[in-house]
């Protein structure tokens, strides 16, 4: 059995008129370099599409399942994604 690495990964934009209009985007993959980069080309999530998205934060996992997990629970806690942005907006 063959395991290759699974990254969570948290992308953040910023509105180009209006720095208080801020998202997050949560998702997995196993190679972030290329998701991110579709995410930016507009072929990533439809809910990413017009957005410049930036890397800030990323968990690496051993199981897909785990990675799942993962994401399903970052995607519902919106003070972790609250103090990313705090951080990341300075």
């Amino acid at each position: 059995m063959k395991f290759s690495a699974c990254f969570v990964y948290v992308l953040g934009t910023i509105g180009s008129d209006d720095k208080r209009k801020t998202r997050t985007y949560v998702g997995w993959t196993n190679d972030l370099d290329m998701r991110i980069t579709k995410h930016n080309n507009g072929t990533g999530a439809k809910s990413t599409r017009g957005w410049q998205w930036e890397l800030l934060y990323a968990e690496k996992y051993l199981l897909r399942g785990d990675a799942m997990s993962r994401e399903w629970y970052l995607k519902r806690d919106r003070k972790f994604k609250r103090e990313l942005l705090r951080n990341w907006v300075i």
